[in-house]
Protein backbone atom coordinates (compact mmCIF):
# COMPACT_ATOMS: atom_id res chain seq x y z
CA UNK A 1 0.00 0.00 0.00
CA UNK A 2 2.51 2.33 0.96
CA UNK A 3 4.53 1.82 -2.20
CA UNK A 4 1.99 2.36 -4.40
CA UNK A 5 0.78 5.44 -2.33
CA UNK A 6 4.84 6.80 -3.29
CA UNK A 7 4.34 5.81 -6.85
CA UNK A 8 0.88 7.74 -6.99
CA UNK A 9 2.72 10.72 -5.18
CA UNK A 10 5.37 10.49 -7.57
CA UNK A 11 3.14 10.54 -10.84
CA UNK A 12 1.13 13.73 -9.41
CA UNK A 13 4.39 15.37 -9.08
CA UNK A 14 6.13 14.47 -12.12
CA UNK A 15 2.23 15.40 -14.16
CA UNK A 16 2.40 19.00 -12.37
CA UNK A 17 6.41 19.20 -13.09
CA UNK A 18 5.38 18.92 -16.43
CA UNK A 19 2.71 21.18 -16.76
CA UNK A 20 3.90 24.06 -14.85
CA UNK A 21 7.44 23.79 -17.20
CA UNK A 22 5.63 23.63 -20.46
CA UNK A 23 3.52 27.01 -19.14
CA UNK A 24 6.52 28.41 -18.52
CA UNK A 25 8.73 27.24 -21.54
CA UNK A 26 5.62 28.95 -23.49
CA UNK A 27 6.21 32.40 -21.79
CA UNK A 28 9.55 32.07 -22.71
CA UNK A 29 11.42 31.03 -19.22
CA UNK A 30 13.51 27.56 -19.57
CA UNK A 31 15.03 27.86 -16.02
CA UNK A 32 12.72 25.23 -14.55
CA UNK A 33 14.17 22.81 -16.94
CA UNK A 34 16.98 22.18 -15.18
CA UNK A 35 15.69 20.81 -12.18
CA UNK A 36 16.05 17.28 -12.82
CA UNK A 37 19.52 17.68 -13.84
CA UNK A 38 19.83 19.00 -10.03
CA UNK A 39 18.06 16.70 -8.38
CA UNK A 40 20.40 14.42 -10.22
CA UNK A 41 23.31 16.49 -8.41
CA UNK A 42 22.04 16.67 -5.07
CA UNK A 43 21.20 12.47 -5.46
CA UNK A 44 25.01 12.20 -6.18
CA UNK A 45 26.48 13.97 -3.80
CA UNK A 46 24.67 12.41 -1.02
CA UNK A 47 25.07 8.73 -2.42
CA UNK A 48 27.39 9.01 -5.16
CA UNK A 49 29.92 11.78 -4.14
CA UNK A 50 33.14 10.23 -5.46
CA UNK A 51 31.46 10.38 -8.77
CA UNK A 52 30.38 13.72 -8.11
CA UNK A 53 33.72 14.50 -7.81
CA UNK A 54 34.80 12.55 -11.13
CA UNK A 55 32.12 14.59 -13.13
CA UNK A 56 33.38 17.79 -11.92
CA UNK A 57 37.05 16.93 -12.77
CA UNK A 58 35.48 15.75 -16.41
CA UNK A 59 33.35 19.38 -16.64
CA UNK A 60 36.25 21.53 -15.62
CA UNK A 61 37.89 22.05 -19.06
CA UNK A 62 34.45 22.39 -20.68
CA UNK A 63 33.06 24.79 -17.71
CA UNK A 64 31.89 28.60 -19.08
CA UNK A 65 32.44 31.47 -17.44
CA UNK A 66 28.41 33.59 -17.45
CA UNK A 67 30.07 36.73 -16.89
CA UNK A 68 30.03 37.61 -20.33
CA UNK A 69 26.71 36.10 -21.32
CA UNK A 70 25.08 38.19 -18.55
CA UNK A 71 26.54 41.82 -18.83
CA UNK A 72 29.69 41.30 -16.93
CA UNK A 73 27.17 40.94 -13.49
CA UNK A 74 28.38 37.54 -12.40
CA UNK A 75 31.27 35.91 -12.59
CA UNK A 76 30.61 31.88 -12.23
CA UNK A 77 32.15 28.97 -14.11
CA UNK A 78 29.00 26.91 -15.30
CA UNK A 79 28.55 24.11 -14.13
CA UNK A 80 31.94 23.44 -12.48
CA UNK A 81 31.40 26.53 -9.27
CA UNK A 82 28.28 25.73 -8.34
CA UNK A 83 29.07 22.04 -8.22
CA UNK A 84 32.14 23.13 -5.90
CA UNK A 85 30.03 25.13 -3.22
CA UNK A 86 27.73 22.61 -2.97
CA UNK A 87 30.16 20.20 -2.10
CA UNK A 88 31.92 22.55 -0.01
CA UNK A 89 28.76 22.40 2.45
CA UNK A 90 28.20 18.81 2.09
CA UNK A 91 32.02 18.56 3.08
CA UNK A 92 31.35 21.08 5.87
CA UNK A 93 28.79 19.77 6.93
CA UNK A 94 29.75 16.14 7.19
CA UNK A 95 32.74 16.78 9.67
CA UNK A 96 30.31 19.11 12.16
CA UNK A 97 29.03 15.49 12.75
CA UNK A 98 32.19 13.41 12.74
CA UNK A 99 35.66 13.69 11.70
CA UNK A 100 36.68 12.74 8.48
CA UNK A 101 40.06 13.15 8.72
CA UNK A 102 43.01 11.62 10.76
CA UNK A 103 45.97 13.66 12.83
CA UNK A 104 48.85 12.85 10.11
CA UNK A 105 47.01 14.61 7.47
CA UNK A 106 46.02 17.68 9.50
CA UNK A 107 49.63 18.05 11.37
CA UNK A 108 50.85 18.13 7.68
CA UNK A 109 52.82 21.56 7.13
CA UNK A 110 50.93 21.59 3.81
CA UNK A 111 47.82 21.43 5.51
CA UNK A 112 48.78 23.64 8.07
CA UNK A 113 49.77 26.52 5.43
CA UNK A 114 46.38 26.26 3.85
CA UNK A 115 44.55 26.67 7.36
CA UNK A 116 46.78 29.63 8.26
CA UNK A 117 46.35 31.25 4.34
CA UNK A 118 42.07 31.14 4.91
CA UNK A 119 42.51 32.67 8.10
CA UNK A 120 44.62 35.43 7.32
CA UNK A 121 42.39 36.06 4.27
CA UNK A 122 39.58 36.50 7.23
CA UNK A 123 41.34 38.82 8.70
CA UNK A 124 41.95 40.66 5.64
CA UNK A 125 38.77 40.86 4.12
CA UNK A 126 37.51 42.15 7.91
CA UNK A 127 39.82 44.77 7.60
CA UNK A 128 39.41 45.26 3.54
CA UNK A 129 38.75 48.27 1.76
CA UNK A 130 35.37 46.66 -0.06
CA UNK A 131 34.84 44.07 2.66
CA UNK A 132 31.70 42.60 0.08
CA UNK A 133 34.53 41.84 -2.91
CA UNK A 134 37.11 40.40 0.18
CA UNK A 135 34.41 37.77 1.21
CA UNK A 136 33.29 36.72 -2.28
CA UNK A 137 37.20 35.93 -3.17
CA UNK A 138 36.83 34.22 0.81
CA UNK A 139 34.17 31.92 -0.65
CA UNK A 140 35.61 30.57 -3.68
CA UNK A 141 39.10 30.39 -1.76
CA UNK A 142 36.77 28.23 0.23
CA UNK A 143 34.92 25.83 -2.64
CA UNK A 144 38.30 25.30 -4.34
CA UNK A 145 40.67 24.26 -1.30
CA UNK A 146 37.79 22.43 0.67
CA UNK A 147 36.54 19.96 -1.90
CA UNK A 148 39.70 19.69 -4.07
CA UNK A 149 42.55 19.68 -1.18
CA UNK A 150 40.68 18.23 1.62
CA UNK A 151 38.24 15.70 0.26
CA UNK A 152 41.03 15.50 -2.67
CA UNK A 153 43.50 13.52 -0.11
CA UNK A 154 40.44 11.07 0.97
CA UNK A 155 39.60 10.51 -2.76
CA UNK A 156 42.89 10.01 -3.91
CA UNK A 157 44.14 7.09 -1.42
CA UNK A 158 42.55 4.63 -4.14
CA UNK A 159 45.85 5.05 -6.31
CA UNK A 160 43.76 3.95 -9.37
CA UNK A 161 41.39 7.20 -9.26
CA UNK A 162 44.72 9.05 -9.94
CA UNK A 163 44.59 7.90 -13.29
CA UNK A 164 41.02 8.30 -13.82
CA UNK A 165 41.55 11.70 -12.94
CA UNK A 166 44.42 12.79 -15.28
CA UNK A 167 42.44 10.82 -18.07
CA UNK A 168 39.31 12.63 -17.83
CA UNK A 169 40.54 15.99 -17.38
CA UNK A 170 43.11 15.32 -20.51
CA UNK A 171 39.43 13.70 -22.72
CA UNK A 172 37.90 16.91 -21.99
CA UNK A 173 41.08 19.29 -22.41
CA UNK A 174 41.50 17.44 -26.03
CA UNK A 175 37.57 18.43 -26.97
CA UNK A 176 38.44 21.97 -26.14
CA UNK A 177 42.07 21.77 -28.21
CA UNK A 178 39.99 20.62 -31.01
CA UNK A 179 37.20 23.31 -30.82
CA UNK A 180 39.91 25.93 -31.10
CA UNK A 181 42.34 24.50 -33.48
CA UNK A 182 39.32 24.27 -36.03
CA UNK A 183 37.94 28.09 -35.27
CA UNK A 184 41.96 29.27 -35.39
CA UNK A 185 42.35 27.09 -38.46
CA UNK A 186 38.67 29.04 -39.97
CA UNK A 187 40.40 32.14 -38.99
CA UNK A 188 44.21 31.30 -40.83
CA UNK A 189 45.96 30.61 -37.64
CA UNK A 190 46.74 34.32 -37.36
CA UNK A 191 48.53 35.78 -33.99
CA UNK A 192 45.64 38.08 -33.76
CA UNK A 193 43.10 35.77 -33.41
CA UNK A 194 44.97 33.45 -31.51
CA UNK A 195 44.20 35.42 -28.39
CA UNK A 196 40.02 34.35 -28.34
CA UNK A 197 39.35 31.55 -30.49
CA UNK A 198 39.27 29.39 -27.08
CA UNK A 199 36.19 31.48 -25.86
CA UNK A 200 34.09 30.08 -24.13
CA UNK A 201 36.03 27.83 -22.29
CA UNK A 202 38.99 30.06 -21.91
CA UNK A 203 38.61 34.13 -21.33
CA UNK A 204 42.21 34.37 -23.13
CA UNK A 205 45.26 32.91 -24.80
CA UNK A 206 47.42 32.96 -21.19
CA UNK A 207 44.96 30.99 -19.44
CA UNK A 208 44.49 28.37 -22.05
CA UNK A 209 48.69 27.95 -22.94
CA UNK A 210 49.09 27.91 -19.33
CA UNK A 211 46.90 24.71 -19.15
CA UNK A 212 48.19 23.07 -22.06
CA UNK A 213 51.91 23.25 -20.82
CA UNK A 214 50.26 21.84 -17.20
CA UNK A 215 49.19 18.80 -18.93
CA UNK A 216 51.85 18.21 -21.97
CA UNK A 217 54.61 16.39 -19.87
CA UNK A 218 51.79 14.38 -18.43
CA UNK A 219 51.25 12.61 -22.05
CA UNK A 220 55.04 12.05 -22.23
CA UNK A 221 54.93 10.28 -18.94
CA UNK A 222 52.14 8.29 -19.45
CA UNK A 223 53.90 6.53 -22.47
CA UNK A 224 56.00 4.67 -19.96
CA UNK A 225 53.12 3.29 -18.51
CA UNK A 226 53.63 -0.39 -18.02
CA UNK A 227 49.42 -0.97 -19.02
CA UNK A 228 49.75 0.81 -21.71
CA UNK A 229 48.66 -1.16 -24.71
CA UNK A 230 49.69 -0.56 -28.46
CA UNK A 231 46.66 1.46 -29.10
CA UNK A 232 47.03 3.43 -26.04
CA UNK A 233 50.23 4.40 -27.25
CA UNK A 234 49.59 5.58 -30.37
CA UNK A 235 46.74 7.61 -29.18
CA UNK A 236 49.33 9.41 -26.71
CA UNK A 237 52.11 9.94 -29.54
CA UNK A 238 48.62 11.33 -31.49
CA UNK A 239 48.05 13.88 -28.65
CA UNK A 240 51.63 15.20 -28.01
CA UNK A 241 51.43 15.93 -31.56
CA UNK A 242 47.86 17.64 -31.03
CA UNK A 243 48.63 19.35 -27.94
CA UNK A 244 52.51 20.56 -29.17
CA UNK A 245 51.06 22.24 -32.38
CA UNK A 246 48.53 23.37 -30.12
CA UNK A 247 50.90 25.24 -27.89
CA UNK A 248 52.58 26.89 -30.63
CA UNK A 249 49.20 27.87 -31.88
CA UNK A 250 48.22 29.51 -28.20
CA UNK A 251 50.93 32.14 -29.24
CA UNK A 252 51.74 32.03 -24.97
CA UNK A 253 55.39 32.98 -24.42
CA UNK A 254 54.88 32.28 -21.09
CA UNK A 255 53.41 28.67 -22.56
CA UNK A 256 57.16 27.91 -24.41
CA UNK A 257 59.20 28.61 -21.52
CA UNK A 258 57.66 27.08 -18.58
CA UNK A 259 58.08 23.77 -20.79
CA UNK A 260 61.65 24.44 -20.93
CA UNK A 261 61.92 24.95 -17.78
CA UNK A 262 60.04 21.90 -16.71
CA UNK A 263 62.05 19.62 -18.99
CA UNK A 264 65.42 21.37 -17.22
CA UNK A 265 64.07 20.48 -13.40
CA UNK A 266 63.31 16.93 -14.76
CA UNK A 267 66.61 16.66 -15.90
CA UNK A 268 68.08 18.02 -12.19
CA UNK A 269 65.45 15.33 -10.37
CA UNK A 270 66.30 12.12 -12.64
CA UNK A 271 70.21 12.68 -12.56
CA UNK A 272 69.79 13.10 -8.88
CA UNK A 273 71.66 16.56 -9.01
CA UNK A 274 72.51 17.27 -5.38
CA UNK A 275 70.89 21.11 -4.24
CA UNK A 276 74.31 22.36 -2.92
CA UNK A 277 75.64 22.08 -6.05
CA UNK A 278 72.46 24.14 -7.37
CA UNK A 279 72.80 26.59 -4.74
CA UNK A 280 76.51 26.98 -5.90
CA UNK A 281 75.23 27.44 -9.42
CA UNK A 282 72.52 30.04 -8.23
CA UNK A 283 74.99 32.12 -5.75
CA UNK A 284 77.31 32.36 -9.06
CA UNK A 285 74.68 33.55 -11.29
CA UNK A 286 73.80 35.88 -8.47
CA UNK A 287 77.07 37.32 -8.52
CA UNK A 288 77.20 37.33 -12.70
CA UNK A 289 73.81 39.49 -13.04
CA UNK A 290 75.52 41.62 -10.07
CA UNK A 291 78.99 42.38 -11.45
CA UNK A 292 77.22 42.67 -15.27
CA UNK A 293 74.01 44.75 -14.44
CA UNK A 294 74.91 47.72 -16.51
CA UNK A 295 75.32 45.87 -19.37
CA UNK A 296 72.57 43.76 -19.06
CA UNK A 297 70.11 46.73 -18.49
CA UNK A 298 71.93 48.48 -21.87
CA UNK A 299 70.93 44.96 -23.60
CA UNK A 300 67.43 44.96 -22.71
CA UNK A 301 66.98 48.47 -23.56
CA UNK A 302 68.27 47.72 -27.22
CA UNK A 303 65.57 44.74 -27.40
CA UNK A 304 63.00 45.74 -29.84
CA UNK A 305 61.38 42.87 -30.14
CA UNK A 306 57.55 42.51 -30.34
CA UNK A 307 54.96 39.75 -28.63
CA UNK A 308 52.36 40.55 -31.59
CA UNK A 309 54.22 38.86 -34.06
CA UNK A 310 53.63 35.21 -35.56
CA UNK A 311 57.60 34.13 -35.31
CA UNK A 312 58.11 32.22 -32.66
CA UNK A 313 61.84 33.67 -32.51
CA UNK A 314 61.44 36.98 -32.35
CA UNK A 315 57.75 36.65 -29.45
CA UNK A 316 60.51 34.69 -27.01
CA UNK A 317 63.02 37.12 -27.32
CA UNK A 318 60.49 40.25 -26.79
CA UNK A 319 60.12 38.44 -23.18
CA UNK A 320 62.77 40.60 -22.23
CA UNK A 321 61.85 43.51 -24.17
CA UNK A 322 61.20 46.23 -21.20
CA UNK A 323 61.35 49.20 -23.95
CA UNK A 324 58.68 48.88 -26.35
CA UNK A 325 56.78 45.95 -25.65
CA UNK A 326 53.42 46.60 -24.19
CA UNK A 327 52.44 43.38 -23.04
CA UNK A 328 56.12 43.44 -20.57
CA UNK A 329 55.58 47.46 -19.72
CA UNK A 330 52.22 46.93 -18.33
CA UNK A 331 53.11 44.08 -16.40
CA UNK A 332 55.86 46.23 -14.92
CA UNK A 333 53.07 48.96 -14.32
CA UNK A 334 51.20 46.50 -12.31
CA UNK A 335 53.68 45.55 -10.40
CA UNK A 336 55.18 48.71 -9.54
CA UNK A 337 51.25 49.49 -8.49
CA UNK A 338 51.12 46.85 -6.03
CA UNK A 339 54.35 47.19 -4.18
CA UNK A 340 52.71 51.23 -3.48
CA UNK A 341 49.65 49.65 -2.32
CA UNK A 342 51.86 47.47 0.12
CA UNK A 343 53.77 50.05 1.35
CA UNK A 344 51.09 52.01 2.23
CA UNK A 345 49.27 49.39 3.71
CA UNK A 346 52.09 47.01 4.60
CA UNK A 347 50.68 44.74 7.45
CA UNK A 348 46.74 44.24 6.39
CA UNK A 349 46.14 45.29 2.40
CA UNK A 350 43.84 46.28 0.65
CA UNK A 351 41.63 43.14 1.28
CA UNK A 352 41.81 39.85 -0.99
CA UNK A 353 39.92 40.59 -4.07
CA UNK A 354 40.78 43.83 -4.68
CA UNK A 355 43.56 44.92 -6.29
CA UNK A 356 41.70 45.71 -9.82
CA UNK A 357 39.33 47.82 -8.10
CA UNK A 358 41.73 50.35 -5.92
CA UNK A 359 45.07 50.11 -8.49
CA UNK A 360 44.29 52.85 -10.83
CA UNK A 361 45.37 55.73 -8.60
CA UNK A 362 48.80 53.88 -7.55
CA UNK A 363 49.72 53.78 -10.93
CA UNK A 364 52.53 56.32 -12.29
CA UNK A 365 52.27 58.20 -15.31
CA UNK A 366 55.50 57.97 -16.47
CA UNK A 367 54.96 53.57 -16.00
CA UNK A 368 51.37 54.06 -18.09
CA UNK A 369 51.07 51.77 -21.82
CA UNK A 370 48.77 52.38 -24.29
CA UNK A 371 46.89 49.14 -22.62
CA UNK A 372 47.20 50.72 -19.20
CA UNK A 373 43.67 51.22 -17.93
CA UNK A 374 41.97 52.66 -14.65
CA UNK A 375 38.84 50.82 -14.15
CA UNK A 376 40.46 47.41 -13.44
CA UNK A 377 38.88 45.25 -16.30
CA UNK A 378 41.95 43.87 -17.91
CA UNK A 379 43.27 41.61 -15.08
CA UNK A 380 44.91 41.78 -11.37
CA UNK A 381 48.56 42.40 -10.46
CA UNK A 382 49.92 39.53 -12.95
CA UNK A 383 51.36 37.88 -10.11
CA UNK A 384 50.62 35.37 -7.31
CA UNK A 385 53.07 36.95 -4.72
CA UNK A 386 52.67 41.01 -5.33
CA UNK A 387 49.41 40.32 -5.58
CA UNK A 388 48.64 38.81 -2.38
CA UNK A 389 51.39 41.25 -1.23
CA UNK A 390 49.00 44.05 -2.23
CA UNK A 391 45.77 42.25 -1.34
CA UNK A 392 46.55 40.98 2.05
CA UNK A 393 49.64 42.11 2.97
CA UNK A 394 53.62 40.63 3.63
CA UNK A 395 51.75 37.98 5.88
CA UNK A 396 50.16 37.05 2.82
CA UNK A 397 53.12 37.41 0.11
CA UNK A 398 54.71 35.06 2.47
CA UNK A 399 52.63 32.17 3.56
CA UNK A 400 52.05 31.93 -0.81
CA UNK A 401 55.81 31.96 -0.94
CA UNK A 402 55.99 29.32 1.81
CA UNK A 403 53.19 27.12 0.21
CA UNK A 404 54.86 26.88 -2.76
CA UNK A 405 58.33 26.00 -1.63
CA UNK A 406 56.90 23.55 0.46
CA UNK A 407 54.79 21.95 -2.50
CA UNK A 408 57.65 22.11 -4.65
CA UNK A 409 60.04 20.44 -1.55
CA UNK A 410 57.55 17.76 -1.00
CA UNK A 411 56.64 16.49 -4.52
CA UNK A 412 60.51 16.17 -4.87
CA UNK A 413 61.26 14.14 -1.74
CA UNK A 414 58.28 12.18 -2.55
CA UNK A 415 59.82 11.17 -6.41
CA UNK A 416 63.06 10.62 -4.69
CA UNK A 417 61.70 8.28 -2.07
CA UNK A 418 58.88 6.40 -4.22
CA UNK A 419 59.67 3.10 -6.19
CA UNK A 420 60.06 2.98 -9.99
CA UNK A 421 56.51 2.39 -10.45
CA UNK A 422 53.56 4.04 -12.73
CA UNK A 423 52.96 6.42 -9.60
CA UNK A 424 56.85 7.46 -10.01
CA UNK A 425 56.36 7.89 -13.89
CA UNK A 426 52.97 10.05 -12.89
CA UNK A 427 54.93 11.93 -10.21
CA UNK A 428 57.48 13.03 -12.36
Amino acid sequence: MNALTNTRSLYILSGLYLIINLFLIYKGEYYLCALPVALLFVYAAFFHFDKLFFFLVLFTPLSVNIEEFVGGEIGLFIPTEPLLFGMLLLIVYNQLRHNQFDSEFLKHPITIIFILQLFWITLTAITSELPLVSFKFLLMKLWFIIPLYFYGYQFFKKQKRIQWFIWLYIGALTIVVLYTLTNHAVNGFDEETGHWVMWPFFKDHTSYGAILALVYPMLFGFLYIKWNTPVVRGLLIGLILLFGFAIIMSYTRAAWASLFGALIVYLLMRFKVKFKYLAMLGMVGVIYVAASWTDIMHSLEKNRSEHATEDMNERLESMTNVTTDASNLERLNRWGSAVRMWQERPILGWGPGTYAMVYAPFQLSSGKTIISTNSGNRGNAHSEYLGPLSEQGLPGMLLMILLVIYICYTAIKLYIRMPHGDMRIIMQ
